[in-house]
């Protein structure tokens, strides 16, 4: 299981008056730049398309599933080479640049994905150069016949993803999302400081398993329900979304025009429907 990157460093903890000196964890968070190789073989593209503030670890992961969501690529097979990049500067990090080569065949509109070049890594939506650029673009038909999920499923899911955090148990600074089928058994979680990131690496790594679309897949976010979160997942095709906290009001309303079930405040044995309850079984 793959969990968020930590680190150690010395702190001043008052208690009760009183100071000490102690050593915590804290989550690594590092910029990532991503370049994009694109065009036909004999005349290629190179463009510096997005910077955003992630923790280390699952970086691929993270790239596919950010290039799955901008509609950019459909499959695996539509990336080429994916690495990270050894021309990055004796002051930069390597491993802080990704350089995704494309196939020849697949088209890249910019102009649609319109993004300023930096992100910070809890919204990706505000870092969109226009609000037409928001859109679901290309989404599986959501399943009408996926198997209704009991209750006490979805209670059990905040559950497992306490035990598997274990990162955010240690540093309280990482966002989760995990997969799950209709049954409540875990299939992937991944951590991250940004909470669309969390969910791109998710997404990612199911566009490599070939698991998408996730027509059974119940996606549980530990923060809230934004819109950019319902769009990856209904980007996915997974019919349900549960979050830990709240969702905001354009979430509902995507949600509900899209058939996707929607779940928030999902803690101490209770949670609120705002769309397809059908899918819940009493």
């Amino acid at each position: 299981m793959n969990q968020g990157k930590v680190i150690t460093a010395a702190i001043s903890r008052v208690t009760n008056g009183s100071i000490q000196t102690r050593e915590d964890l804290l989550a690594v968070e590092e910029p990532l730049e991503i370049r994009l190789g694109f065009g036909p073989a004999d005349h290629r593209v190179q463009k510096s398309i997005l910077i955003t503030m992630r923790t280390p670890g699952n970086d691929f992961e993270l790239v596919a599933g950010f290039l799955y969501n901008e509609n950019i690529i459909q499959k695996p097979d539509d990336i080429q080479n994916l690495q990270h990049c050894k021309d990055a500067g004796r002051h930069s990090n390597s491993e802080n640049i990704v350089r995704v080569e494309l196939s020849p065949e697949i088209k890249v509109n910019l102009k649609q994905m319109e993004r300023h070049f930096y992100t910070t890594s809890s919204c990706g939506v505000c870092g969109k150069a226009s609000i037409d650029a928001v859109q679901v673009a290309n989404c599986p038909a959501l399943p009408t016949d996926a198997p209704t999920v009991p209750i006490p499923v979805i209670h059990n899911l905040i559950v497992q993803l306490q035990k598997k955090q274990t990162a955010f148990r240690h540093t309280g600074g990482l966002h989760a999302a995990a997969l799950f089928d209709c049954d409540g058994n875990l299939q992937i979680i991944r951590e991250d400081v940004g909470r669309h990131n969390a969910l791109d690496k998710l997404i990612g790594t199911a566009v490599y398993k070939k698991m998408i679309p996730l027509s059974d897949g119940i996606v549980l976010v530990s923060g809230r329900a934004s819109f950019e979160l319902v769009q990856k997942t209904l980007r996915a095709g997974a019919p349900m979304m549960v979050a830990v906290g709240a969702p905001s009001s354009l979430a509902v309303d995507l949600a509900q025009t899209f058939g996707l079930t929607l779940i928030g405040f999902l803690r101490d044995a209770r949670f609120n429907i705002y769309a397809g309850k059908e899918r819940i079984e009493c």
